[in-house]
């Protein structure tokens, strides 16, 4: 390449015919239009030639580059190595599994993840949960582990509906191991739980009384290794949000059900759970409770024992059937759940479920005051008038309920 340069030049000289040449000897024309410009020209030339060919080459080599990105995907090979545990969320979908998978480097890529899902017909049936897997394992590695119920930890625990926190602490201690009062002091705190400040409005004029019961909601929780006991409340209140999240629960009770807050309705709902002997009738027992509190009841109270024991329980001693209790703890001025409180109870009475809910948030229509179960399936009959109660009440006796 310098000959060709260099003959390029002379080619150049010649046609001045001579004249740089005979200047160069006579030691003059070293300036514009002498050769040492012409070998100046020829490093310049040089030197941008290199230059050009390292851009072409480096460019070359950066496309490549991204170009292989698109074409081959980032993946490990083989099954990995070492341990780590790994946390797949409720409601996750392949692609936030794969995402939990690459923070923790079990897989190169989010995408060697997916593609390795979406080439196993039984990855769908990947559940949430605690995985055991090994680090920097390949998409379809990773795949086949999760499918493997052995390097699953299961350590699932049911709560279920109707529960009181009392209750439910007792469960989750026996399950985990970790002290009754852990779960008592983190329940002290519903804000440090996740539970929103506005879920304690209160349209009454009662005073708030903030308390986890009602928000820890009943399911079947897989309970991580190493969790605690606000951990684990926590768990269960994002729970609650979830579900009265996708049902618009809030939503739906401000605006139907006149000026009954979303507090007031979840206490409803809690009373439902407790006093339906059946699931057809939770939406009927949350009527009841409506009607008598914010209707034309008499005394606008609840008259529902179930209260009586929420009570009991509270203060540690055993809970009773309505046949047990005595007129002065059906009646007692130190309750603040008496069944005879003018209002809506301070608090929930325990955890409801979904279609208590349901029920409480949209019951059916409707101006029952009574109900009282009349078979031994738990239907209950419904009534507007205390003597059509009565009536109701005559053909429990028949039937060996009451």
């Amino acid at each position: 390449m310098i000959d060709d340069l260099d003959l390029g030049f002379d080619e150049a000289e010649r046609g001045e015919k001579g004249r740089h040449r005979r200047s160069f000897r006579n030691g003059k024309g070293k300036g514009k239009g002498g050769s040492g410009g012409g070998r100046g020209k020829t490093f310049l030339a040089l030197l941008m030639a290199l230059v050009l060919l390292g851009a072409i080459g480096g460019g070359a080599f950066y496309g490549f580059d991204r170009i292989q990105s698109y074409f081959v995907t980032p993946d490990y090979d083989g099954a990995g190595s070492g341990e780590v545990t790994v946390d797949i969320k409720n409601g996750a979908l392949i692609a936030d599994m794969a995402e939990a998978l690459v923070a923790a480097d079990v897989v190169k890529s989010q995408k060697a993840f997916i593609e390795a899902a979406e080439a196993n017909s039984r990855s769908k049936n990947i559940q949430p949960g605690t995985y055991t897997l090994r680090k920097q394992m390949s998409g379809t590695s990773a795949v086949t582990a999760m499918l493997d119920l052995k390097n699953k930890i299961v350590n699932g625990l049911t709560i279920p509906e109707g529960r009181t926190s009392f209750n439910i602490y007792k469960l989750l201690s026996e399950k985990t191991k970790i002290p009754v009062k852990d779960f008592q002091a983190a329940a002290k705190d519903p804000a440090a739980l996740g539970v929103p400040d506005w879920w304690f409005t209160r349209s009454d004029s009662r005073k708030v009384t903030k308390s986890v019961e009602g928000f820890l909601y009943p399911d079947t929780y897989e309970i991580p290794p190493k969790s605690t006991a606000q951990s684990i409340l926590k768990l269960m209140v994002n729970r609650f949000l979830s579900v009265t999240g996708e049902m618009k629960f809030a939503d739906t009770v401000q605006k139907e059900r006149g000026g009954v807050s979303p507090y007031e309705a979840l206490i409803v709902a809690s009373l439902a759970q407790a006093e339906a002997g059946n699931a057809d009738d939770l939406g009927k027992v949350a009527r009841v409770a409506y009607n008598r509190v914010y209707g034309e009841f008499f005394c606008n109270c609840l008259e529902m024992d179930v209260t009586v024991n929420y009570y009991l329980e509270s203060i540690g001693k055993p809970t009773k059937s309505s046949k047990q209790m005595t007129a002065a703890e059906m009646d007692d001025p130190k309750n603040p759940y008496n069944r005879k409180l003018r209002g809506m109870l301070p608090t929930p009475i325990n955890s409801p479920g979904k279609q208590a809910l349901e029920g409480a948030m949209d019951p059916p229509a409707g101006k029952w005051l009574y109900f009282v179960a009349i078979d031994k399936q738990g239907h209950s009959a419904f009534a507007e008038t205390y003597d059509e109660q009565k009536r109701n009440e005559a053909k429990a006796r028949e039937a060996g309920i009451i």
